[in-house]
């Protein structure tokens, strides 16, 4: 097979390499990474052009440049535009990079990413779900990744009970810039997940735990009190990148007065009304 080494990037191309960025930790962008490998076999270019592709991209990450990271400088200004496109419209960048994949794997969208929306009818309602559910794909794996899959209150590492969890909830972010933005999310574990869903916990404007005296006066075993109450005030682990809360409206790090956290954990809403639907 022709390799296209040396051939400029395309948009299609470059959309692939930045929807893969966003899935993948910093610090494991490399050409031995196996996603780099595959995305390389299709493109027909080498794994170190794409983990190349990758570095340039991380140029305008505001949150690398923020902690100083050094990526790679010599950018082309299709990189630029990509970056410019996407930045704030995150579900689209998952469905658009989705569709390229499946027109080269001449597959559908849905079988990409394994989502089941057969019994769904033809229409715009069913692009509509599958839109959102390869959202959903993005931003769980987005999230998890940037926190390399480790819980980032218990630093627990079992992908089978770590949530991407909402900062701000599904219902109440904005479609384009917030629903499936890495930065609306946490990587929780299922407990912590339920209790920061439900205002038990919330986050200081330092990134340390709040527990709130509902669950702290909570009928339990004196174990289960010392393991929760362990984590009271100590900071979370930060992602990689995609920092929690950047560039979302409105954001309130709070008790409220009456030392009930809001519903939403970090953001003030009123009871009941929220969303956990991804």
């Amino acid at each position: 097979m022709t390799g296209r080494n040396g051939i400029n990037w395309t948009r299609e191309e470059t959309i692939l390499a930045f929807d893969l960025y966003c899935r993948t930790p910093f610090s494991k962008i490399s050409q031995s990474n196996k996603e780099v490998m595959e995305l390389a076999r299709l493109l027909r270019r080498t794994p170190g052009s794409i983990a190349l592709k990758m570095q340039n991209l991380a140029h305008y990450d505001p949150c690398l440049r923020e902690r100083n990271v050094t990526a790679m400088a010599h950018t082309s200004k299709l990189d630029r535009q990509i970056w410019e496109e996407f930045e704030d419209n995150w579900e689209e960048l998952s469905f658009c990079a989705q569709e390229i994949l499946a027109t080269r794997k001449s597959v559908r969208v849905e079988e990409v990413v394994n989502i089941d929306i057969d019994e769904i009818p033809e229409g715009e309602y069913r692009e509509q779900i599958m839109k959102r559910r390869v959202g959903q794909y993005f931003f769980r794996m987005s999230v998890l990744n940037s926190y390399n899959y480790s819980c980032c209150i218990t630093g627990i590492k079992k992908p089978e009970i770590l949530i991407a969890s909402h900062i701000k909830p599904w219902k109440r972010s904005d479609a384009k810039t917030e629903r499936a933005n890495p930065s609306n999310g946490l990587c929780l574990n299922a407990f912590h997940d339920k209790a920061f869903d439900k205002g038990f916990i919330t986050l200081d404007s330092q990134y340390r735990v709040i527990i709130s005296k509902y669950l702290i006066d909570a009928e339990m075993d004196d174990d289960t009190k010392k393991w929760i109450l362990g984590y009271e005030n100590k900071p979370i682990i930060l992602p990689d990148r995609f920092e929690p809360g950047k560039s979302l409206s409105n954001i309130i790090m709070i008790k409220s007065s009456f030392d009930n956290l809001s519903l939403s954990g970090i953001y003030e809403m009123k009871k009941g009304d929220y969303s956990n639907e991804w």
